[in-house]
């Protein structure tokens, strides 16, 4: 029998002196990123649950739903990560991920944003006034979850996406607010107020703008950074990890103050970038292009 014909009775070649083996993975191996992805789902039901138990006597439930929100975003980053290290990523993964950031950073943010912001304003203002501010809210909410969910259905059919005004060559940018940056606004807005809910209708009117600005910047073309240059894995990761430590710091005693910066300077940045982008252009076509005079050529 011949090589080729053992070959082919064994393939892969398993089993033959000096032969190549095909090294399958475990299987728990590719059950690792559904479990953090599992995780990023818990965390955005146990937030959906304590927006609905919360109240004006009993505001901690409001903050719960923020904090549950929040940790869902180390959940969310880590499983595609762990699946591309491990090289586990597969087509269910990638739609399980999707569908599970519908829930956690969709539906449970504007819940919460919906629950904690127009719910409890007071009876005793004007009827027809709260009515309409209620149902506005509602419906801001409503926009927030579908601009949530149009945003991950164009990251997930685009390749290689360009913003509308790109920025350095060397980073990468994601085209408009990803729905995870979106979610954590909502939710460090609602743990700096340590989940008092509103009471005001015109600080209602300002959530309700604040929510549907969140949304047109989600289905924007606007760049906001990714982070995807950060690497934890190279030789020199150490600035990496004492600025992680730092961060970590800061959020276990500062929470509340660190989490609305790093959400309004997120925001910003994408506003202002593409502020500054606008203002470049206009200034180029302003300013005349000079050509160079005939006058001391030399033929």
């Amino acid at each position: 029998m011949s090589a080729s014909e053992r070959a082919n009775l064994n393939p892969g070649g398993a089993g033959l002196p000096g032969a190549p083996h095909s090294r399958r993975r475990p299987r728990g191996m590719y059950i690792l990123p559904s479990v953090f992805t599992a995780g990023n789902i818990a965390a955005g039901f146990f937030a959906i649950t304590q927006s609905l138990e919360g109240s004006a006597l009993q505001p901690h439930h409001f903050d719960y739903a923020a904090l549950a929100i929040g940790f869902a975003i180390p959940f969310d980053a880590l499983d595609g990560r762990i699946a591309r290290l491990t090289n586990t990523e597969s087509d269910f993964g990638r739609e399980l991920d999707s569908l599970a950031d519908v829930i956690t950073f969709g539906v449970a943010p504007s819940i919460l944003a919906f629950a904690w912001g127009f719910r409890f304003l007071p009876q005793a203002m004007n009827h027809d006034l709260r009515l309409k501010l209620v149902q506005f809210g509602a419906f801001v909410c409503f926009l927030f979850l579908l601009c949530g969910a149009s945003r991950l259905a164009r990251f997930n059919i685009s390749v290689n996406p360009t913003p509308k005004n790109p920025g350095r060559p060397d980073r990468k940018y994601f085209v408009g607010m990803p729905i995870p940056a979106a979610a954590g606004f909502i939710a460090a807005v609602v743990h700096g107020f340590v989940g008092w809910p509103i009471f005001s209708w015109w600080v209602a009117v300002i959530w309700s703008l604040l929510v549907g600005f969140i949304g047109f910047l989600m289905i924007s073309t606007w760049r906001f950074w990714s982070g995807k240059e950060i690497n934890l894995t190279g030789r020199q990761p150490f600035r990496w990890i004492v600025f992680l430590g730092l961060c970590i710091y800061l959020l276990v005693f500062f929470s509340r103050e660190v989490l609305l910066l790093l959400a309004f300077t997120y925001m910003f940045s994408g506003v202002l970038a593409r502020l500054a982008y606008s203002w470049q252009r206009r200034h180029n076509r302003m300013v005349p292009q000079t050509l160079p005079s005939s006058e001391g050529r030399t033929g």
